[in-house]
Order: C-alpha cells, then structure tokens, then sequence
C-alpha cells in the first residue's frame, strides 16, 4: 500500500491499529449489520446481494461524509438529524416488518418482493450508529501528533475495504439460517427473532 515504506514500522502500527479499531467498532451489531443479516436469513444469500450492496455503498457515502468534513457541517442544521432520525426509524420498522412476515422460503413465489439497493442505501444513510462509529475510527486514526501519520486515501481506503468485509462477514452469517427457513415454524421463529433484534439495535443506536 502506498504510504507504508518498510522504514516506516510506524505507519504499520497505526494500520493494524485501524484494522483492529475499525473491526471492533464498525463490524459490532447496528442497523445496517442486523438488517443485512437479517434479510440474509429471510431472504437467502443470492436475493440478498442487491439490499447488501445498497449498505455498503450508503456506508462507503457516510464515510465520505465524516472524512471529508461534511458530517460537521450537517450538524449544523438542528432540524436534520431529527428529520433523519425518524426517516431511518420508519424505514426500519418497515423492514422489521416484512422480514418478521416473510414466508418460509419453500413457499415464497418468484414474484415476491424483495429489499433492493436502494432500500440498503438509504438505511445506511440515515444509519445513526453509522456517523458516529465511522467517526469514531476516523478521529482515531487521526489522533497522532507529529511523526508519520497515515494518509487520507490510505485510510479512506482501508476503512471502505472493511466495509465491505464486514457487511458480507454479517449477510454470510444471515444466510446461514436460511436452509433451517424452509420449515414454516423455524421460518417464522428465526424470522420474528431477527426482526426483534433490528428494532432493539436500532433504538440502542438513537437513544443509547
């Protein structure tokens, strides 16, 4: 990777420093992790990958955001958030809802509907756990003082590579229970479970 010169044991340091901050911190149970995980289970790994893609590109976009310095001036405006706030909390009581009623996989119909990108998009944008575990990570990796830092672009990278690591690591995880979803009472057991869970990480992440 440009920027990490083998006479720079520093630069490696704050990497795996980044690695292991972003893990903890951006791959811990939110919104979007649940949800992908969620629709995983509800749906089955192929008609997944849309709503997955959506939540990494929109988490990509948040980390933009932050980085880029857009996230202070957002702040700003006092009626944004809360505007955001209820978007997101609306969308995923919406989700929550078709993944607790979703029908056991063996009797869903080619026609049934499905969460698309954009539905993944616009919740990891409006994912309030998503600013602030992404900020969290970038003021971080940006805490040193003097001595060789990390690049922006080295850390925009690493931080977008984990993205996508953590989210497929979440749907794959997902997908694993739906082979037991062709049973209707397992299906809407697991299903009511997943559901359940979304709405609760999602209040924790607004009001915790």
């Amino acid at each position: 990777m440009a920027g990490l010169p083998g006479s720079e044991p520093e630069l490696w340091r704050q990497l795996l420093a980044l690695l292991l901050t972003a893990t903890v911190v951006m791959g811990s149970p939110g919104p979007a992790t649940i949800s992908v995980t969620a629709v995983g289970a509800a749906f089955g790994l192929r008609d997944s990958l849309r709503y997955a893609g959506g939540i990494v590109l929109g988490t990509i976009a948040v980390l933009l955001v932050v980085a880029t310095g857009v996230m202070a001036a957002l702040a700003s405006m006092p009626k944004l958030a809360p505007l955001l706030a209820v978007a997101s909390g609306a969308y995923i009581l919406y989700l929550a809802f078709k993944i607790a009623t979703a029908p056991p996989l063996a009797a869903r119909s080619p026609e049934a509907s499905r969460p698309t990108w954009l539905a993944g998009f616009l919740l990891a944008v409006a994912n309030p756990k998503a600013y602030v575990a992404i900020a969290a990570v970038f003021a971080g990796a940006s805490s040193r003082e003097g001595g060789a830092e990390l690049g922006l672009w080295a850390k925009l990278t690493v931080l977008a590579v984990m993205i996508v690591i953590t989210h497929a690591v979440w749907l794959l995880a997902g997908a694993a229970f739906a082979r037991f979803l062709r049973r209707p009472f397992a299906s809407r057991i697991i299903n009511l479970v997943f559901a359940a869970t979304l709405v609760l990480t999602t209040a924790l992440a607004v009001y915790g």
